[in-house]
Parts: structure tokens; sequence; C-alpha cells
């Protein structure tokens, strides 16, 4: 027996919460990764981590946040946590692998197509494992088609992060791109679930409401979260990020040079006199 299935059980509300949670993990994500593109080899791999880990959480936040408004009208739902975490490890994971290939080979074609290739294979494999993580007195089935439209859509906006992590400059011009990024993420789980159906057991029913997972999701949700909200306040705490001097530091190696080429062209007119005939001094 086919299941009746409501993706928006709490009508907009969990699609734009979940927006905005991969949204924020996407603006910490670039802002840390443009902080390490400005420190040294030491700090460089901290920041690359934090980055990683705050994108890898938003997007894995963003996908039960939107699953608590998932219903099948014919069978309650729950979830298994050792499968649910997984999912949360394998997210952090490939956003890692990603994340410090960029940052230490930068946007070149070979290292950026590589890792968006690998990081959106990486974020669909997670969000179909936590599909797995469902428990219900059925089954799902998958269109095929459209769920090889939510990889490719996947692995697309993994390489457009992955590109603006490392060339994306500025406080608003970060803020613009993690908006399109949360719409990337947030499409391609919405393409995912368009995929889905539920064949429910034939002595499966629940009373109207009795299908909600939202008490099952919500503790799995506190760690992400507050692991989020501590991200955030270590970057609005570091005044290099804030303040916008990560394009200061950058341009310091450059300030450099025209130092040197002033003291060049100084010696050069120095040489210039000597050899014009001005007494040397003994």
């Amino acid at each position: 027996m086919q299941g009746t299935i409501d993706g928006f059980s709490y009508g907009m509300v969990t699609p734009l919460v979940g927006y905005v949670m991969a949204c924020l993990g996407s603006a910490l994500g670039l802002r840390c990764t443009v902080r390490s593109l400005a420190t040294g080899r030491t700090r460089k791999p901290g920041w690359l981590a934090l980055g990683a880990a705050s994108i890898g959480c938003g997007i894995w936040t963003m996908h039960f946040i939107a699953m608590l408004g998932f219903q099948v009208g014919e069978t309650a739902i729950s979830y298994d946590v050792t499968l649910t975490f997984l999912s949360l490890l394998v997210a952090v994971l490939v956003v890692g692998a990603g994340v410090f290939t960029v940052g230490y080979r930068g946007a070149r074609p070979a290292p950026l197509l590589a890792a968006g290739l690998f990081t959106g294979l990486g974020v669909a494999g997670m969000h179909y494992l936590g599909m797995a993580a469902m428990r219900m007195n059925g089954s799902l089935t998958y269109s095929s088609g459209v769920v090889a439209l939510s990889v490719l859509i996947a692995v697309v906006a993994a390489t457009a992060a992955l590109w603006a992590a490392v060339s994306v400059r500025g406080f608003l011009a970060s803020l613009g791109a993690s908006v399109i990024m949360g719409i990337a993420v947030t499409g391609m789980h919405y393409t995912g679930m368009a995929a889905v159906g539920v064949r429910v057991a034939h002595d499966a029913h629940v009373a109207s409401g009795d299908g909600s997972s939202a008490l099952d999701v919500l503790p799995l949700l506190v760690g992400p979260l507050i692991f989020l909200v501590v991200a955030a306040a270590v970057v609005m705490l570091d005044p290099m990020l804030i303040m916008g001097d990560e394009e200061e530091h950058a341009a310091r190696p450059a300030q450099r040079i025209d130092i040197g080429d002033i003291q060049a062209s100084l010696n050069a007119d120095n040489n210039w006199g000597v050899a014009s005939g001005a007494p040397e001094q003994r």
C-alpha cells in the first residue's frame, strides 16, 4: 500500500528555518576559510577545520529541521541514532576534505573539480544516509531520475561553495555567497525528497497527528546547534574578520614590494650621480 506523504506538515516553517541554518553554516564556513588564507601555517588547519565543521553541521541541521515536517499518514516515524550521527560525521568529513583541498591548493580547476565532486557526492550520501535512518512500518522507494538530479545539484553546489570559500572577499560578498549556497543546499534536499515514496505495510495505521517525528529528531539537533553558536561566537570575536582586515593583510606583501622598488630607485639615482662626476667622499 502506498503511503500518504506530507513533506510540509508545519507549512513553510521548517523549510525557512532549515534554509536559515544552511545559510548560517555556509557563512561561518566562508569566513573561517577566508581567515585561514590570512594566517600562518600553524593556525591555518584550525580555521579550515572550524569552517568545514560549520558547513557540515549547517547542512546536516538543515536536513533534519526539514525532516521535522515530513510525515506519513499511515505510520509513525522514528530515527536510528547510530545512522543519524553517522550521517553527521559523513557531512563534516566530506566537507572537510573539500575545504582542506582548496585551502591548500587554491581554486585551480583540477583540484577544485575533484574536491567539488567528492564533496557533492558526500553531501548527497549524507542526505540518503539520513533517510536510511528513518524507522517506520514500511519501506522507502526512490525515483532514480530525481535522485540523480539531486546528486547533480549537490555536486554543483559543493563545487560553487568551495570556489567561493577561497575566491570571495569581503563581508557582504561572503554573505551573498552564503545566501546562494543556502538556496542550493535546500534545493538539493527537497529535490531528493521529491524522489521519495513510501510503501507501508497493510496493517499499518496511526491516528491523525501520531506520525510526527519531531520529538525523535529535536534532541539530535542540540549538539550541532550548540556548535554553530560557538563557531559564530569565535567568528564574531575575531577582529580581523569583523573589521575586514583580511584584505589589508593580503595587501601587505604588495606594500613591501613597493618599498623595495622605491629603495632600488634611490640607489639607482645615487649611482647615476657618481657616474656623472659628483665628487666621491673619502
